[in-house]
Formats: structure tokens, sequence, C-alpha cells
């Protein structure tokens, strides 16, 4: 393993099907590797954005059906680079409703590991919107961390940010990096986006890096962006500071994650306690 990782994280405005949604990407996958890019990183939802229950109903299909995760494997391996799709809207294998899947694929075009998010969205937003997640998508049950030639890295997915303890036990399960792939409303966006990320990676030292969608999507929702990786001391080390589709590139050294849990061992003085 090297401590040095150039990656890429991708933002990313995703139209409403998958077709429309590799076309949307292809660019910017192709820019960030051109750009030395060894791991990208792809937002929550990259293969379709829709709320709309019937057109949903019409796009989603089987993970070895999907059109964009067939086009992202053949870009890692004709790229010689691993992906992670942030999340894909694909068939759930168990029920009726579809599964919310990260999946990393390696410079092979092989798909490494699998993320299915555990914690649905179902919420009524400031904003006077009403998001019922749990309603057509099946939530996971195993968290996640992947094995990549540069460490762990933990997967997880928006919502999942909310929950400490998710972090915590990736943390304690070998990852060094944690993704948190997102499409984050703007009324939350704006009031918890950046403090919960900084919050997680001084909490787990772990660099956090989370893609973000952005922006006024085709069934009517607008996502905040403002794509972000973070330090394992809670610094932002890269940002971007606008909801529009773009890469952000960021080099991290894996030696920063001993310093932080050095300084703060956190991670070893857990003790049991009653409520």
């Amino acid at each position: 393993m090297t401590d040095i990782l150039n990656l890429a994280l991708i933002q990313t405005r995703t139209p409403a099907t998958p077709a429309a949604a590799l076309a949307h990407v292809r660019p910017l996958i192709l820019q960030a590797a051109a750009n030395g890019a060894q791991l990208i990183l792809l937002p929550e939802c990259a293969n379709l954005m829709e709320a709309r229950k019937e057109h949903k109903a019409q796009v989603v299909t089987t993970e070895a059906e999907d059109i964009f995760i067939k086009g992202v494997r053949e870009l890692a391996q004709s790229l010689r680079v691993e992906i992670l799709i942030g999340s894909a809207i694909v068939k759930s294998e168990i029920d009726e409703r579809a599964a919310n899947r990260s999946l990393l694929i390696d410079a092979c075009g092989e798909i490494v590991a699998r993320y299915d998010k555990i914690h649905l969205f179902d919420a009524d937003t400031p904003d006077g919107r009403s998001y019922r997640e749990s309603a057509t998508m099946r939530p996971g049950e195993a968290a996640a961390v992947a094995v990549t030639p540069w460490g762990g890295l933990g997967l997880t997915i928006c919502y999942d940010v909310r929950f400490p303890h998710l972090y915590r036990a990736l943390a304690k399960a070998g990852a060094k990096m944690i993704a948190v792939c997102a499409a984050f409303t703007v009324p939350t966006g704006k009031a918890h986006w950046e403090v919960l990320l900084r919050a997680r990676a001084i909490e787990t030292g772990c660099f956090v890096l989370a893609p973000a969608q952005g922006g006024l999507h085709e069934d009517g929702r607008t996502t905040y962006g403002h794509s972000m990786v973070i330090s394992p001391w809670g610094e932002v080390i890269a940002r971007l500071d606008h909801d529009r589709p773009a890469v952000l590139e960021a080099s991290i050294d894996f030696s920063e994650v001993t310093r932080a849990r050095q300084a703060l061992p956190s991670l070893q003085h857990d003790r049991e306690f009653r409520v």
C-alpha cells in the first residue's frame, strides 16, 4: 500500500435515465483520469435522479442490466482507475422495492464491493417537501469496508452521515477513508452538510470523501452540491463552493490518519455504559 492517493470527486446534476446519466458523467470521469486521479468517486443516485414513481418504475433495472453501471465498468477498465459509484438505484434481489447501492469498481472493471444504504431518508424538510425513501427503497443490513490498494474505504450514503455509530464501526473495521456519497437537500445542506462531514472525520480519524449531486433536476428536486474532502483532523482540504457539475481533485496522505489517531486515540477508549 502507498501513503499517497490522487483522487477526484465528481459533482453531478444527474438526469432521469441511466443512459443520459452515463453521457453526463463520462466527460467528467475522462477529465479526472486525464489529470491523474487513481480513485474517482461519484455521488448518490449517479445512474438516475428520479422521484416520480411511474417514471422510476420504467427505468430502474437490475444491477447486471443497468446501462450506467456497465458503462462505468468499461471506463474503469479502459482508463485503469478505480471508480466508486456512490450509489446506483437498482432492483432489489429481495422484494419489489429498489436498492440504493454503492458499488466499487476496480481498475479491471470488476465490482469488488457493494453496500446498500442502511438509513433511509423519511422526513419533512424545512422547504415544505416530504421524502419517504422507505416507500420505494429497501434498507441495507450490513456495513462495508472495501479493500483498495490504498487501504480500507468505508462506504456510506447521504443520510447515513447522521448516524455516527456507523462511522465509528467502519473506522474500527479498518477504514482509513470513508465515502459520504450524497444528494443532500438544499435546506439541510446549508445547515448541516459541512459540520456533519467534519464531525465524522474528527470522530474516526479518517479522510472523509463527499461527492454530491447539485442543482435543479428533471424531477423538480434541487440538491445542494458543495462536494468536499475532509482531513482526519477535520480540516476541509478541497471543496466546491457551488452546485454545478464539476471535478474536485485532491491528493491525500494516509500518514495523516496515523498522526490524528495518535494525537486523539478515542477509537481505543470505548467503554460500556448504562442509559
